[in-house]
């Protein structure tokens, strides 16, 4: 039986359409895993189709959210679309935090800093473990992360800490612990999400200010997946190193796109890079 071109435009709208809905229904609504628990209802909303948390900032408040659930090695995935335009002064987050003492925190940042429009946001990193930090890595993007949503990726096993960009390797952190060096390996942490004002600090050393005309800043995150397994149970990313191929797009990334990486501050470290530094 011959079909029209309208009939079958008609199809191709309703595998479209049903394709879209299976991933929704796939995903879940996102706050039945994340909770806004920072400027709830004002600064910090869902979605009506329980897909996308927004966060804003004015000069009233900034706003953040938090997983349900405590995680003790996990990897996370999380799709993210950044306030556009001059977002100087603003930051946004996603880190892992442990819960307990802050003395003896663990944490795992990933912090977008705003900057003047045109100039490229950055992404910071940094891991503090037993309290202490340190071990800032920094890196601009290789596309425009207010355009569209893009997925910023932890993955915290007991072999290493990676953090990737669509995927794409920018950064390790190999357990040596058996040689003597931190590594978070005992503390539950929960995974945080938020937008606030750190003019003082974020963009260029404090040199430009949060311009409070263009608020509120609106931030967008969706597709939050957190992956638990056990080691050696097979299947998982547990024992997984990275391969060549991994390794040299983590070389790639870092070789064009690393602005700054602690290891190399001998102004900071004028006695010696901290001993992970020069551990393979």
């Amino acid at each position: 039986m011959a079909v029209s071109s309208k009939q079958a435009h008609a199809c191709v709208v309703l595998v479209v359409l049903c394709i879209a809905a299976r991933t929704a229904a796939a995903w879940g609504r996102i706050d039945d895993r994340l909770e806004v628990n920072w400027g709830r209802g004002s600064h910090g909303t869902v979605s009506a189709d329980g897909q996308v948390i927004s966060l804003s900032l004015d000069r009233n408040s900034g706003s953040g959210f938090r997983s349900r659930d405590t995680y003790l090695y996990a990897r996370i995935d999380l799709q993210i679309k950044l306030a556009p335009g001059n977002s100087a002064g603003t930051v946004t987050t996603c880190y892992f935090l442990s819960e307990g003492s802050w003395a003896n925190h663990d944490e795992i940042d990933l912090e977008f800093l705003g900057n003047s429009t045109g100039e490229p946001y950055t992404l910071h990193t940094n891991v503090y473990i037993n309290g202490t930090g340190s071990k800032e890595q920094q890196f601009h993007l290789w596309f425009d992360p207010t355009a569209d949503f893009h997925t910023y990726s932890i993955v915290w096993t007991p072999l290493h800490l990676l953090v990737l960009v669509d995927g794409t390797p920018i950064r390790e952190l190999k357990n040596h612990a058996d040689r003597g060096v931190a590594y978070p390996s005992w503390q539950r942490m929960r995974l945080y999400g938020s937008l606030w004002n750190a003019e003082d600090w974020a963009t260029q050393g404090g040199r430009v200010k949060t311009d409070w005309s263009l608020a509120p800043f609106v931030a967008q995150y969706r597709n939050f997946t957190a992956t638990t397994s056990s080691p050696g149970a097979g299947g998982g990313y547990y024992d997984q190193e990275l391969d060549a191929t991994a390794q040299q797009a983590m070389k790639w990334a870092r070789d064009k796109y690393m602005v700054y990486n602690y290891c190399a501050d001998s102004a900071r470290f004028p006695y010696g890079s901290p001993p992970e530094c020069y551990m393979p």
